[in-house]
Protein backbone atom coordinates (compact mmCIF):
# COMPACT_ATOMS: atom_id res chain seq x y z
CA UNK A 1 0.00 0.00 0.00
CA UNK A 2 1.35 3.70 -0.65
CA UNK A 3 2.36 6.06 1.65
CA UNK A 4 -0.16 8.88 1.85
CA UNK A 5 1.46 10.86 4.44
CA UNK A 6 4.53 11.54 6.67
CA UNK A 7 3.12 10.01 9.72
CA UNK A 8 2.72 7.17 7.94
CA UNK A 9 6.60 6.97 6.34
CA UNK A 10 7.57 7.21 10.16
CA UNK A 11 5.03 3.96 10.34
CA UNK A 12 6.37 2.06 7.82
CA UNK A 13 10.45 2.44 8.49
CA UNK A 14 9.52 1.70 12.32
CA UNK A 15 7.71 -1.49 11.18
CA UNK A 16 10.66 -2.99 9.34
CA UNK A 17 12.68 -3.23 12.59
CA UNK A 18 15.71 -2.09 11.28
CA UNK A 19 17.84 0.53 12.58
CA UNK A 20 19.75 3.05 10.26
CA UNK A 21 23.21 4.37 11.58
CA UNK A 22 23.18 8.34 10.94
CA UNK A 23 26.03 10.48 11.56
CA UNK A 24 24.96 14.06 12.38
CA UNK A 25 27.71 16.71 11.35
CA UNK A 26 27.69 19.38 14.66
CA UNK A 27 24.72 17.92 16.53
CA UNK A 28 24.67 20.63 19.42
CA UNK A 29 21.71 21.93 17.88
CA UNK A 30 18.38 21.67 19.84
CA UNK A 31 15.72 20.55 16.91
CA UNK A 32 18.13 18.24 15.33
CA UNK A 33 19.17 16.55 18.30
CA UNK A 34 15.06 16.35 19.38
CA UNK A 35 14.14 14.25 15.91
CA UNK A 36 17.01 12.03 16.03
CA UNK A 37 16.59 10.89 19.46
CA UNK A 38 13.14 10.60 19.48
CA UNK A 39 13.69 8.83 16.14
CA UNK A 40 16.51 6.75 18.73
CA UNK A 41 13.55 6.11 21.34
CA UNK A 42 11.33 5.06 18.88
CA UNK A 43 14.31 2.24 17.97
CA UNK A 44 14.62 2.91 14.06
CA UNK A 45 17.86 4.74 14.22
CA UNK A 46 20.98 4.45 15.60
CA UNK A 47 22.22 8.22 16.27
CA UNK A 48 25.95 9.10 15.44
CA UNK A 49 26.70 12.68 17.09
CA UNK A 50 29.71 14.38 15.86
CA UNK A 51 30.29 17.98 17.72
CA UNK A 52 31.51 19.02 20.94
CA UNK A 53 30.36 16.55 23.76
CA UNK A 54 29.73 19.53 26.53
CA UNK A 55 27.73 21.02 24.25
CA UNK A 56 25.68 17.91 23.15
CA UNK A 57 25.87 17.10 26.31
CA UNK A 58 24.40 20.48 28.17
CA UNK A 59 21.32 20.59 25.35
CA UNK A 60 20.43 17.38 25.87
CA UNK A 61 19.75 18.39 29.58
CA UNK A 62 18.77 21.36 29.54
CA UNK A 63 15.97 19.93 26.62
CA UNK A 64 15.71 16.49 28.96
CA UNK A 65 16.38 14.31 26.06
CA UNK A 66 17.37 11.02 27.04
CA UNK A 67 21.32 11.25 25.28
CA UNK A 68 23.32 8.62 25.71
CA UNK A 69 27.30 9.27 25.99
CA UNK A 70 28.27 6.23 23.63
CA UNK A 71 26.19 8.34 20.80
CA UNK A 72 28.95 11.11 20.83
CA UNK A 73 32.05 11.78 18.74
CA UNK A 74 33.93 15.01 20.55
CA UNK A 75 35.82 17.29 17.69
CA UNK A 76 37.35 19.88 18.12
CA UNK A 77 35.15 21.95 14.67
CA UNK A 78 32.75 21.99 12.30
CA UNK A 79 35.18 21.10 9.49
CA UNK A 80 36.65 18.29 11.65
CA UNK A 81 32.92 17.08 12.04
CA UNK A 82 32.02 17.54 8.47
CA UNK A 83 35.24 15.42 7.64
CA UNK A 84 34.93 12.10 9.99
CA UNK A 85 31.44 12.28 9.10
CA UNK A 86 31.48 11.49 5.70
CA UNK A 87 34.70 9.37 6.13
CA UNK A 88 32.26 7.26 8.39
CA UNK A 89 29.55 6.94 5.75
CA UNK A 90 31.86 6.28 2.88
CA UNK A 91 33.64 3.42 5.25
CA UNK A 92 30.45 2.00 5.63
CA UNK A 93 30.30 2.89 9.12
CA UNK A 94 27.24 5.09 8.96
CA UNK A 95 24.23 4.98 6.24
CA UNK A 96 23.07 8.23 6.25
CA UNK A 97 24.57 11.66 6.57
CA UNK A 98 22.73 14.76 8.75
CA UNK A 99 23.18 18.56 9.00
CA UNK A 100 23.36 20.08 11.72
CA UNK A 101 24.56 23.10 13.01
CA UNK A 102 27.31 23.62 10.39
CA UNK A 103 26.89 25.89 7.88
CA UNK A 104 24.84 24.51 4.30
CA UNK A 105 28.54 25.43 2.48
CA UNK A 106 31.16 24.10 4.69
CA UNK A 107 28.60 20.82 5.23
CA UNK A 108 28.48 20.29 1.41
CA UNK A 109 32.28 21.32 0.83
CA UNK A 110 32.96 17.89 2.88
CA UNK A 111 30.19 15.98 1.24
CA UNK A 112 31.24 17.07 -2.65
CA UNK A 113 35.16 16.82 -1.93
CA UNK A 114 36.47 15.04 -4.91
CA UNK A 115 38.35 12.24 -3.43
CA UNK A 116 36.72 11.77 -0.06
CA UNK A 117 33.38 12.86 -0.78
CA UNK A 118 29.78 11.13 -1.43
CA UNK A 119 29.45 12.44 -5.07
CA UNK A 120 30.45 10.07 -7.54
CA UNK A 121 32.29 11.18 -10.58
CA UNK A 122 30.08 12.61 -13.27
CA UNK A 123 26.75 12.24 -10.96
CA UNK A 124 24.07 14.89 -10.88
CA UNK A 125 23.69 16.13 -7.42
CA UNK A 126 19.66 17.68 -6.93
CA UNK A 127 17.45 17.64 -3.93
CA UNK A 128 13.96 15.85 -3.95
CA UNK A 129 11.21 16.83 -0.98
CA UNK A 130 8.14 14.86 -0.47
CA UNK A 131 5.34 18.06 0.71
CA UNK A 132 2.38 16.92 2.95
CA UNK A 133 -0.62 19.26 1.66
CA UNK A 134 -4.30 20.21 3.61
CA UNK A 135 -5.61 20.18 0.05
CA UNK A 136 -4.08 17.60 -1.65
CA UNK A 137 -5.09 13.74 -1.30
CA UNK A 138 -1.81 12.29 -1.07
CA UNK A 139 2.14 13.34 -1.08
CA UNK A 140 3.29 15.30 -3.58
CA UNK A 141 6.79 15.07 -4.71
CA UNK A 142 9.01 17.83 -6.20
CA UNK A 143 12.49 18.97 -7.83
CA UNK A 144 14.57 20.52 -7.30
CA UNK A 145 14.17 23.06 -4.35
CA UNK A 146 17.98 23.60 -3.24
CA UNK A 147 20.24 22.96 -5.64
CA UNK A 148 20.27 23.15 -9.52
CA UNK A 149 19.71 26.78 -10.18
CA UNK A 150 18.65 26.46 -13.55
CA UNK A 151 19.18 22.07 -15.04
CA UNK A 152 20.02 21.36 -18.26
CA UNK A 153 18.75 18.56 -20.34
CA UNK A 154 20.28 15.82 -18.39
CA UNK A 155 20.13 17.19 -15.03
CA UNK A 156 16.28 17.27 -15.38
CA UNK A 157 16.21 13.33 -16.53
CA UNK A 158 18.18 13.46 -12.95
CA UNK A 159 15.48 14.54 -11.27
CA UNK A 160 13.06 12.81 -13.12
CA UNK A 161 14.83 9.74 -12.42
CA UNK A 162 15.62 10.57 -8.34
CA UNK A 163 12.13 11.27 -8.08
CA UNK A 164 10.73 8.53 -9.81
CA UNK A 165 12.52 6.58 -7.70
CA UNK A 166 11.76 8.04 -4.39
CA UNK A 167 7.99 7.77 -5.25
CA UNK A 168 8.27 3.96 -6.00
CA UNK A 169 9.99 3.61 -2.33
CA UNK A 170 6.44 5.29 -1.38
CA UNK A 171 4.79 2.40 -2.92
CA UNK A 172 3.80 4.23 -5.88
CA UNK A 173 4.49 1.84 -8.84
CA UNK A 174 3.54 4.43 -11.71
CA UNK A 175 4.09 8.12 -10.55
CA UNK A 176 2.55 10.47 -12.75
CA UNK A 177 5.43 13.10 -13.45
CA UNK A 178 4.42 16.79 -14.43
CA UNK A 179 6.79 19.16 -16.15
CA UNK A 180 6.07 22.52 -14.61
CA UNK A 181 5.64 25.64 -16.91
CA UNK A 182 3.87 28.52 -16.72
CA UNK A 183 1.73 27.27 -19.30
CA UNK A 184 0.64 24.01 -21.45
CA UNK A 185 2.28 26.07 -24.45
CA UNK A 186 5.56 24.81 -25.33
CA UNK A 187 7.32 28.04 -26.92
CA UNK A 188 10.78 29.79 -27.13
CA UNK A 189 9.53 32.23 -23.78
CA UNK A 190 10.06 29.39 -22.12
CA UNK A 191 13.25 27.26 -22.96
CA UNK A 192 12.75 24.42 -20.50
CA UNK A 193 9.63 23.46 -22.48
CA UNK A 194 11.81 22.41 -25.52
CA UNK A 195 13.57 20.10 -22.72
CA UNK A 196 10.08 18.58 -21.71
CA UNK A 197 9.23 17.69 -25.17
CA UNK A 198 12.57 15.48 -25.31
CA UNK A 199 11.72 14.28 -22.36
CA UNK A 200 8.47 13.01 -22.56
CA UNK A 201 9.85 11.52 -25.65
CA UNK A 202 12.27 9.36 -24.24
CA UNK A 203 9.21 8.02 -21.68
CA UNK A 204 7.40 6.86 -24.69
CA UNK A 205 10.55 5.43 -25.51
CA UNK A 206 10.98 3.33 -22.46
CA UNK A 207 13.88 5.07 -21.69
CA UNK A 208 12.97 6.59 -18.32
CA UNK A 209 10.80 3.84 -16.82
CA UNK A 210 8.24 3.12 -14.44
CA UNK A 211 6.66 6.24 -14.88
CA UNK A 212 3.48 8.50 -16.77
CA UNK A 213 5.16 11.76 -17.40
CA UNK A 214 3.57 14.71 -19.42
CA UNK A 215 4.62 18.35 -19.86
CA UNK A 216 4.89 21.52 -19.92
CA UNK A 217 1.97 21.37 -18.10
CA UNK A 218 0.66 24.11 -15.05
CA UNK A 219 -0.08 23.50 -11.77
CA UNK A 220 -3.59 23.44 -12.13
CA UNK A 221 -3.73 21.29 -15.14
CA UNK A 222 -0.96 18.84 -12.67
CA UNK A 223 -2.60 18.56 -9.64
CA UNK A 224 -6.54 19.59 -10.17
CA UNK A 225 -8.64 17.59 -12.00
CA UNK A 226 -11.29 20.07 -13.17
CA UNK A 227 -9.28 21.96 -15.07
CA UNK A 228 -8.83 19.60 -17.56
CA UNK A 229 -12.10 20.47 -18.77
CA UNK A 230 -12.29 23.93 -18.34
CA UNK A 231 -9.08 24.66 -20.51
CA UNK A 232 -9.78 21.70 -22.99
CA UNK A 233 -6.34 20.01 -22.37
CA UNK A 234 -6.14 16.04 -22.49
CA UNK A 235 -3.13 15.00 -20.88
CA UNK A 236 -2.35 11.37 -19.23
CA UNK A 237 -1.70 12.92 -15.87
CA UNK A 238 -4.87 13.96 -15.61
CA UNK A 239 -4.89 16.87 -12.60
CA UNK A 240 -3.40 13.98 -10.20
CA UNK A 241 0.25 14.25 -10.49
CA UNK A 242 2.65 12.44 -7.79
CA UNK A 243 5.77 14.17 -9.15
CA UNK A 244 6.41 18.13 -10.25
CA UNK A 245 9.40 18.65 -11.97
CA UNK A 246 10.23 22.96 -11.70
CA UNK A 247 12.78 24.35 -14.51
CA UNK A 248 14.47 25.97 -12.07
CA UNK A 249 15.16 26.37 -8.51
CA UNK A 250 13.46 30.43 -8.77
CA UNK A 251 9.94 28.23 -8.80
CA UNK A 252 10.21 25.40 -6.86
CA UNK A 253 11.95 27.41 -3.83
CA UNK A 254 9.00 29.60 -4.20
CA UNK A 255 6.20 27.02 -4.52
CA UNK A 256 7.39 25.26 -1.69
CA UNK A 257 8.11 27.96 0.75
CA UNK A 258 4.99 29.11 -0.24
CA UNK A 259 3.00 26.13 0.62
CA UNK A 260 4.70 25.92 3.70
CA UNK A 261 4.07 29.68 4.99
CA UNK A 262 0.64 30.09 3.82
CA UNK A 263 -1.03 26.22 3.38
CA UNK A 264 0.40 24.94 6.07
CA UNK A 265 2.44 22.18 4.34
CA UNK A 266 5.18 19.60 5.98
CA UNK A 267 7.85 17.95 4.09
CA UNK A 268 10.96 15.36 4.08
CA UNK A 269 13.31 16.08 1.97
CA UNK A 270 17.23 14.60 0.54
CA UNK A 271 20.16 15.59 -1.57
CA UNK A 272 19.97 12.56 -3.78
CA UNK A 273 23.20 11.65 -6.56
CA UNK A 274 25.28 11.01 -3.47
CA UNK A 275 26.42 7.69 -2.84
CA UNK A 276 24.14 7.85 0.69
CA UNK A 277 21.29 9.94 1.71
CA UNK A 278 22.19 13.02 2.71
CA UNK A 279 20.03 15.15 4.94
CA UNK A 280 20.34 19.18 4.63
CA UNK A 281 17.74 21.23 6.64
CA UNK A 282 17.81 24.99 7.43
CA UNK A 283 18.76 25.37 11.24
CA UNK A 284 15.36 27.11 11.49
CA UNK A 285 13.51 24.46 10.69
CA UNK A 286 11.14 22.31 13.55
CA UNK A 287 12.05 19.06 14.87
CA UNK A 288 8.93 17.54 13.42
CA UNK A 289 10.33 18.39 9.78
CA UNK A 290 13.57 17.19 10.86
CA UNK A 291 12.55 14.16 11.87
CA UNK A 292 10.10 13.33 8.97
CA UNK A 293 13.39 13.70 7.00
CA UNK A 294 14.88 11.26 9.05
CA UNK A 295 12.55 8.48 8.52
CA UNK A 296 13.07 9.41 5.05
CA UNK A 297 16.65 8.62 4.82
CA UNK A 298 15.92 5.69 6.57
CA UNK A 299 13.45 4.44 4.05
CA UNK A 300 16.06 5.69 1.17
CA UNK A 301 19.11 3.96 2.84
CA UNK A 302 17.70 0.74 2.39
CA UNK A 303 18.53 0.78 -1.09
CA UNK A 304 22.11 1.15 -0.69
Amino acid sequence: MAIRKLSELALAVKAKGTKTRIAVVSAEDSNTLGAIIRAAVEEFVSPILLGSKDKIMALCEAEELPCHEGWIIDCASEVEAAKKAVEMVRGGEADVLMKGLIGTDKFLKAVLDKEKGLLPPKAVMSYVCALELPRYDKLLFVSDTAVLPYPNLDQLIAMTNYAVRMAHRFGIEQPKVALISATEKPGAAFPASLDYAMITKMAERGQIKDCIIDGPLDIFLACDPSSLEIKGVDTPIGGDADVLIFPNIEAANSFYKGLMLFAGGELAGLIQGTIAPVVVMSRSESAESKYYCIALSCLMAEER
